[in-house]
């Protein structure tokens, strides 16, 4: 249920054991898509093997499901006003299934959610649907792969898988086994639920001190990725890379979840959260006094470039995107002739887009939101304004 992008890898992945699945998803385009053996997401690999699993007649996409086995729900879970979770998504794809679901079904939920949502999900099936209540498998086991190479972690990485119940712990193991190499570890509903929740909480808080840092060395003077590189030289220190914020469907929102059911006893997590948004706040305000001081010193509009609106690099995910929340605050705040650059999609409704050596070269400023890799072929140029908030030219600035 859901043909994004967790949904759609994990059925061609899933297909390609030789079981059939049937996709579904409420987009008629990308049902539409997928029926003829292409995608409409960017990641490697995927598109030779949702064709061929199409083409074997394994992989059909739905726009309402059909009765089935297992039925995994990947639908989004954002959040509502006030950071509060949105399990509406997950609620309305159960409850679209509750009609056609069978004794000795499997129902897994793999979408991010709140500590209890499984349980809550159960009990919604049992309360419409009493005569299934011990004859049904209930399960939530959350997705940890990363954009871009999703389609080997989803074999590779190891799984935690929570059931409602020992027997339903049990069945949806027996399931992820058909085709998941990496361990899959045991656990309650509600423990697998906190555990997706803490894995990106815990990065969120990592993330949050490397840009803290960069934050704190750009006041001092001094050079962050030499300060970092430095630092990790100590055996039992490692720091990650700063960049212009944290985006995603994870990192920048999972933190939440936790937040709003317990606000008292997560303050840490609750503060990383306020520094990650704060940098990309920091980094807009960065490139408006960049500009201002380039009008005042050169007495013209500059052309600035902005490098990258999807939320990490080498992705064209522009979800919960700093880069993007980036480029709307300047272009609002600040006159400017302004190059938007995101070499992964190919064009935005809002947007007009640049490509990134053509922007490169006709900027007076330059603003690096996102280290893509074809950004860092792009020779340093002095002669330009640099603010490179990702480290594109760090290996430059580390020898220079």
């Amino acid at each position: 249920m859901g043909l994004g992008y967790i949904g759609l890898p994990t059925a061609a992945v899933i297909a390609g054991q030789g079981i059939e699945v049937k996709g579904v998803d409420i987009n008629s385009t990308i049902v539409n898509t997928v029926n003829r053996g292409e995608i409409h997401i960017v990641e490697p690999k995927l598109g030779g093997l949702v064709r061929d699993v199409v083409a074997a007649g394994r992989l059909k996409a739905l726009l309402e499901p059909s009765e089935s086995n297992v039925y995994i729900i990947t639908v989004p879970t954002p959040f509502k006003e006030g950071h509060k979770p949105d399990v509406s998504y997950v609620e309305n794809a159960t409850r679209t299934l509750i009609p056609i679901l069978k004794k000795g079904d499997l129902f897994i939920i793999e979408s991010t959610s709140p500590v209890g949502t499984t349980d809550k999900m159960s009990e919604l099936i049992f309360k419409l649907r009493p005569e299934l209540k011990d004859k049904i498998y209930i399960a939530y086991c959350p997705e940890r792969v990363l954009p871009g190479n999703i389609l080997y972690e989803l074999i590779h990485n190891d799984r935690v898988i929570g059931g409602i119940d020992e027997v339903s712990t049990e069945m949806a193991v027996k399931f992820y086994s058909r085709f998941v190499v990496g361990k899959l570890h045991k656990t309650d509903a509600k423990t697998a639920e906190m555990c997706k929740l803490t894995e990106n909480a815990s990065r969120d808080v990592q993330i949050a001190f490397a840009n803290e840092l960069s934050m704190i060395c750009d006041r001092a003077g001094i050079n962050v990725w030499e300060l970092i590189e430095l630092a990790n030289k100590h055996p039992r220190v490692n720091i990650l890379q700063p960049g212009s914020g944290v985006g995603g469907h994870c990192i920048a929102v999972d933190p939440y979840f936790i937040t709003s059911d317990f606000p008292d006893e997560s303050k840490l997590i609750s503060q990383a959260r306020e520094i990650n948004n704060l940098k990309s706040q920091w980094c807009a305000d960065k490139i408006i006094k960049a500009i201002h001081r380039y009008k005042t010193t050169n007495d013209k509009i500059p052309v600035v470039a902005l490098m990258g609106l999807a939320f990490k690099p080498n992705i064209d995910d522009l979800r919960e995107s700093p880069a993007k929340y980036i480029a709307g605050r300047v272009m609002n705040m600040s006159e400017a002739d302004y190059l938007i650059v995101e070499p992964n999609i190919s064009e935005h409704q809002i947007y007009k887009l640049t490509s990134y050596r053509e922007a490169y070269e006709k900027a007076d400023i330059v603003a690096f939101l996102v280290a893509h890799t074809q950004f860092k072929d792009l020779p340093y140029n002095r002669n330009k304004v640099i603010l490179d908030f990702c480290g594109i030219f760090k290996k430059y600035m580390l020898t220079k």
